[in-house]
């Protein structure tokens, strides 16, 4: 059953009028237009918000304002080392940005974190930054854009920010709590699934672009080495399944040495294995949330698996087995609205400590168990490649139920999603052209290949 073709009619209408210009031209578009909300900092061009807008502008054939997007937000990163410790570091990309009229001229003024709740540096935006120049180069072939020193230079010092010596002998990048899309305290500082996801699609991105020459040499060394290091430690380390979850329940403690099969010292008593071992369907399996000393976070994070599968982190076997899970946890993670962000939500004490009491992220809400509708174009892309496109068809026949006669919400609350979310900007740009990203897919596949490795 298609969509109404009037929904899509005005879903583009008001993206379109999203649109943000820059001395005449298009460059973004805002966060939200909720007229009945204060703007706050919606009316800003967030990198990781225009994503999907960036997406499927290009399958439209409309790439002049993605290619502006990119030279402008360019110029924004950071570009030399600052000597206060407060200011953000070399090769970071903004959080956001907004056009500021002044007497005699037009400028961007981009926010690094300063502004946002928390004051957290958006780690993710250098990565999402490099995923939109991927998916233009491949749309328009267009590849000598990324030739061009200045954008040589803004691709070297991501990968230099990402690849940077610390004490830390993981291949993945250590951040902190909220430093990506879930941008508020949940107990996922350190090596975030969704930051490793970014960061390998991110090296796979700059193994293709960077040039072969003498100013490039060390990085692209470094790239293939982090990428085969990555590659093995989120596929062996991350992985969850029933048969991993039965070695974990084996597991010995206190280890040492390197052949220890405990290498992370995971303790028997901090997994919940009777709720995994019941909720985990045969034939279904997906990448923890985060791993560390003594700590495997076993929550089910959706960004993360699925920019993993359209990484091609996860090996084939994998990626289906990601998307059997959701098809047998229907409930669980998609719901009333595609889909969960993450799952279960943390709830009583753990709410409280994990949170710092965070009242927006209450259980089942926000971040903490809320659905996203903006995750449905990952959900369609990652269904397509794994030949699942019933799992596409089923989640946007749910949403087009729901998104235009709710006014297109930011996000939706409940353990099922049926509630729209309780502070939930309408209008939600990036919620509008998810969905609009994936009607486009369902319809014409082929536009998948620019996305997927």
């Amino acid at each position: 059953m298609g969509t109404d073709s009037t929904i899509l009619d005005e879903a583009w209408q008001v993206l379109e009028k999203s649109i943000i210009y820059y001395n005449g031209h298009p460059v973004g578009t805002v966060a939200a237009s909720d007229p009945s909300a204060e703007a706050l900092n919606y009316d800003q061009c967030f990198i990781r918000d225009f994503v999907s807008c960036a997406l499927v502008f290009l399958m439209k054939g409309k790439t002049e304002i993605v290619r502006n997007f990119l030279v402008q937000t360019l110029k924004l990163q950071i570009k030399e080392r600052q000597l206060d410790f407060l200011e953000a570091g070399r090769g970071l990309m903004p959080a956001s940005f907004k056009v500021v009229h002044g007497k005699h001229e037009e400028y961007l003024l981009a926010d690094f974190g300063n502004h946002a709740i928390g004051r957290v540096t958006p780690v993710d935006s250098c990565l999402w930054w490099i995923f939109v120049l991927r998916n233009y180069i491949n749309t328009t072939g267009e590849l000598s854009i990324a030739h061009q020193p200045d954008f040589q230079k803004g691709i070297r010092l991501i990968m230099e920010l990402c690849l940077v010596a610390r004490f830390d002998m993981y291949p993945t990048i250590l951040v902190p709590d909220g430093a990506c899309m879930i941008d508020r305290r949940m107990g996922i500082d350190g090596h975030p699934l969704e930051i490793q996801s970014l960061f390998y699609y991110a090296l796979r991105s700059a193994k293709e672009l960077l040039l072969e020459n003498v100013e490039n040499s060390y990085i692209n060394q470094a790239v293939e080495k982090r990428l085969q290091s990555l590659k093995i430690h989120l596929r062996q380390h991350y992985w969850l399944d029933l048969d991993r979850v039965n070695a974990i329940y084996r597991y010995k403690g206190e280890e040492y040495g390197e052949t220890a099969l405990n290498q992370f010292n995971i303790y028997s008593d901090s997994i919940p294995y009777d709720r995994l071992s019941r909720w985990l369907p045969e034939g279904g399996g997906y990448l923890a949330g985060n791993l560390g000393p003594s700590q495997l976070d076993c929550r089910f994070f959706a960004l993360g698996n699925l920019m993993a599968i359209l990484s091609g982190l996860t090996t084939p076997e994998q990626s289906l087995e990601v998307m059997t899970l959701i098809e047998k946890r229907w409930e669980n993670l998609v719901g009333q609205m595609p889909m969960k962000i993450c799952f279960p939500a943390l709830e009583g004490r753990d709410w409280e400590m994990m949170t710092g009491c965070d009242p927006k992220n209450r259980a089942w809400s926000y971040h903490n168990g809320g659905n996203w509708p903006v995750l449905l174009w990952m959900l369609t892309a990652a269904a397509l490649h794994t030949g699942k496109p019933e799992i596409a068809r089923k989640a946007i026949q749910i949403a087009s139920k729901r998104l235009h006669k709710d006014e297109w919400p930011e996000y939706y609350d409940g353990t099922t999603g049926r509630l729209i979310g309780k502070e939930a900007r309408k209008y939600q740009t990036w919620t509008i052209s998810a969905f609009l990203l994936a009607q486009e897919m369902i319809e014409n596949p082929e536009h998948l290949s620019m996305m997927v490795f």
